[in-house]
């Protein structure tokens, strides 16, 4: 498989969002399922995700919020509603933007929370212009994760929150199939920079935060990726005619072998801006 772009990805999600999204729905992360739970139903996981993040996000009432990677404004909306925050979402898919757009009209939430085509990389928002940011499953696909953490720290003010929900591997992979199919996830799942755990941490001081607290939670939403190979063999009718059957054959076995390797986790990361005068 050919290297992913960030062209290459900004297309895939013009392209593919509305599709994937009638097949998993409008949380476009994964699942977080609780060991004997995996029979939970999909929106059920996926809400559940957003309220292991939104507990790990620390900000004042009234605050402002960064979502760096929004999506279809589904978990922002949730945030403005239940912290009664206000909250800024940024994506490169301008039709994510305009969908994400019309569920906060839908919400009656439009005055809290607004939706704008950006980039992570190079984000428009003024130094320390945000109490937190949260980034749900996006900086995987930054060319350099390093880079788009450095401008997340910049709009966040002193003593703010960050918290992070993305792909991680736990340790080395060991077998020639676990790398041919972490391999083929970097590809089709546009993971620009996938690292493990301690890289990741590693990158979050780097650019200054402080208090970093990393909980791999793998196993957890492991079961993800055979939910995703089923819904898609279920919709195979539908998918065939867009994707070919070449392409929906790959998915569907990529999504099964991803789920038997151990290696591959799901980092939660929560840390902070620091404060004048605190110690780094």
């Amino acid at each position: 498989m050919s290297a992913p772009t960030p062209e290459g990805i900004r297309e895939t999600y013009d392209a593919f969002t509305e599709v994937y999204a009638r097949i998993w729905g409008e949380n476009l992360h994964v699942g977080y399922w609780d060991a004997g739970q995996e029979d939970l139903p999909v929106p059920t996981a996926t809400d559940r995700l957003t309220t292991e993040l939104m507990v790990r996000l620390v900000c004042p009432a009234g605050g402002r919020v960064l979502d760096a990677g929004c999506g279809l404004g589904v978990p922002a909306i949730r945030l403005a509603t239940e912290r009664g925050l206000e909250v800024e979402g940024v994506s490169i898919s301008p039709p994510q933007v305009e969908r994400a757009s019309r569920a906060a009209a839908a919400a009656k939430v439009d005055g809290r929370v607004s939706f704008r085509y950006a980039d992570v990389n190079a984000l428009p928002q003024p130094d320390a212009s945000f109490d937190s940011v949260w980034a749900f499953e996006s900086l995987h696909h930054m060319p350099d994760r390093r880079h788009a953490l450095a401008e997340i720290a910049r709009v966040v003010r002193p003593g703010g929150s960050v918290v992070i929900a993305d792909f991680a591997l736990t340790g080395p992979l060991t077998t020639d199939d676990d790398r041919e199919v972490v391999d083929a996830f970097r590809s089709a799942g546009g993971a620009l920079t996938l690292t493990d755990v301690d890289a990741y941490v590693a990158d979050l001081v780097t650019v200054g935060l402080t208090d970093v607290v990393a909980e791999d939670v793998g196993e957890r939403i492991r079961p993800t990726m055979t939910w995703q190979a089923q819904l898609f063999e279920d919709a195979r009718d539908s998918l065939e005619p867009r994707m070919g059957q070449v392409a929906l054959d790959q998915m569907i076995s990529l999504n099964r072998r991803l789920a038997a390797v151990p290696q591959m986790g799901y980092v939660l990361l929560a840390a902070r801006v620091p404060a004048p005068g605190s110690a780094r």
